[in-house]
């Protein structure tokens, strides 16, 4: 059970992501991915998980939760106020980590703009009840793939 005295946020500067907390992260997307993603099949899922190392390495704001184990167990990037990425691992779903997460962004790196995937409604509704309003639709993904994107900003 998740508890708030167990967190541990904290960002990761580019010099300390090593291959130990890459591969820690990569498991807890996974995790995350295969819980709300639905409708990616397993190969495109695979296909997507040979970037995910690059743009954990690339972004420039990493921060990430962990248990009183210091375990991951969320993270997010944030470029330039945008939120590129935000994932809890499956098991803390529904525990108020992703709340959070997306408010310290706001707070500390003011957070204000995201994509998320249409396919995705439980993500939608969240940024929405975060106060997030959708302001364009895209066709396809960053990548160019046939998967409608949701562009949103802070109300």
């Amino acid at each position: 059970m998740y508890l708030k005295e167990e967190c541990n946020m904290q960002e990761i500067k580019k010099e300390e992501r090593n291959e130990t907390l890459i591969k820690a992260l990569l498991t807890l997307w996974e995790s995350s991915v295969r819980a709300t993603h639905t409708f990616l099949s397993n190969e495109e899922i695979e296909k997507i998980k040979q970037y995910v190392p690059q743009a954990l390495n690339g972004i420039s704001t990493l921060v990430i939760d962990t248990d009183k184990n210091e375990n991951p167990i969320a993270f997010m990037g944030i470029e330039n106020q945008k939120l590129e990425m935000l994932f809890v691992s499956s098991e803390y779903r529904g525990k108020g980590i992703g709340k959070k997460m997306l408010l310290y962004g706001i707070e500390n790196y003011q957070v204000n703009n995201l994509t998320v995937n249409e396919d995705n409604p439980q993500a939608k509704g969240f940024y929405e009840y975060m106060g997030f309003k959708v302001y364009q639709r895209n066709e396809i993904d960053d990548q160019g793939n046939p998967y409608p994107i949701l562009l949103m900003r802070l109300e």
